[in-house]
C-alpha cells in the first residue's frame, strides 16, 4: 500500500520461467505491493509452476494469444487503486517503482523510458538503432496526439491510477491485442485527457529469450511499424469524449493554496 492506495503489478508470462519467480519476490519485498496478478497467455516450460512458488495471483488467458490481449485481461483483473505494469524476464528493477509511486502525488499515470543511455546496463537489447528508434515513434505520438514529452514507445514498466484504467477499458476492443498494445494505452490515456509524465527505469539484460522482439534490430523494427499504424489509425478514428474538465493534480493544488 502506498500513502492509503494498494498497489497492484501486472506481469503477462510467456517465456520467463528462469526469471518471474524473483521478479514477483522482488516486487513484494518492496514492501508496497499487495497483489502481483500474473497472465499466462499459454506460457512455455515451467513457468506456471514457477508462478506457483510465489504468492502472487496467477490468471490463464488461454483464448487471446499476445501481449496485448495478456497485459488487457490483467489490467482488468488487478484490483488495486494504482496499478503497475511490468515484464517477468529481469529486465526492470522492482525497487523502481518506488520511482513510479512518487510521482503519484502529481501525475495520474507515469510511463518509463529507456532511452537514457545512463540507465541501459551492459548485455541489455539497446542497440542504438532501436533506441532511436523508439525515440521517434514516441515522438510522433506525442505530436500526432498532442501529447505532453516522450521518448520510448515500447517500456512495459508503467503506473496507471484506477481513474485513468476506467476511462480507458471502453477501448480495450479497439485493440489488435498484439505488440503494439504499449503504443496504444499510451494514446488512449492522451486522448481521454490526462497528463502522464514519463521517468528513466534502469533496463537490464534480459534473462533467457526473448518471443516478443527475439532481440534483433529487423523483429523490433517490425514491431515499431505497426506501432506507427496504430498511432495513426486512432488519430483518424473517433475515440469517444476526450475529458476537458481533468486538470494535473500540480495545478489544483497550487489553486487551493
Amino acid at each position: 500500500m502506498y500513502k492509503g492506495k494498494t498497489v497492484s503489478v501486472v506481469i503477462p508470462t510467456y517465456n520467463e520461467e528462469g526469471s518471474i519467480r524473483a521478479v514477483i519476490n522482488g516486487f513484494f519485498d518492496t514492501g508496497v505491493v499487495d497483489e502481483v496478478v500474473v497472465i499466462d497467455n499459454n506460457a512455455l516450460g515451467n513457468t506456471k509452476l514457477e508462478v506457483a512458488k510465489t504468492k502472487a495471483r496467477l490468471i490463464e488467458e488461454k483464448e487471446h494469444q499476445g501481449y496485448g490481449a495478456a497485459m488487457m485481461r490483467g489490467l482488468r483483473e488487478a484490483s488495486g487503486g494504482l496499478v503497475i505494469t511490468c515484464e517477468g524476464d529481469g529486465t526492470f528493477l522492482p525497487n523502481d517503482i518506488h520511482k513510479f509511486l512518487a510521482y503519484t502525488g502529481e501525475f495520474e499515470a507515469v510511463f518509463g523510458t529507456r532511452t537514457s543511455r545512463a540507465a541501459i546496463w551492459s548485455g541489455a537489447f539497446m542497440p542504438f538503432p532501436v533506441r532511436v528508434g523508439n525515440w521517434a515513434v514516441a515522438k510522433f505520438l506525442e505530436v500526432l496526439h498532442n501529447g505532453p514529452s516522450m521518448t520510448d514507445v515500447s517500456c512495459s514498466y508503467k503506473l496507471f491510477s484506477r481513474e485513468v484504467l476506467n476511462s480507458i477499458f471502453d477501448l480495450f476492443h479497439l485493440s489488435s491485442g498484439k505488440e503494439a498494445f504499449s503504443a496504444e494505452i499510451m494514446t488512449w490515456v492522451i486522448r481521454r485527457g490526462w497528463r502522464p509524465v514519463e521517468i528513466p527505469v534502469i533496463y537490464k539484460q534480459r534473462v533467457g529469450t526473448s518471443m516478443y522482439s527475439g532481440e534483433s534490430v529487423f523483429k523490433a523494427a517490425k514491431i515499431g511499424f505497426k506501432m506507427v499504424l496504430q498511432i495513426l489509425r486512432y488519430r483518424l478514428i473517433h475515440l469517444g469524449p476526450i475529458r476537458k474538465d481533468i486538470k494535473p493534480i500540480r495545478n489544483i493544488t497550487r489553486e487551493r493554496d
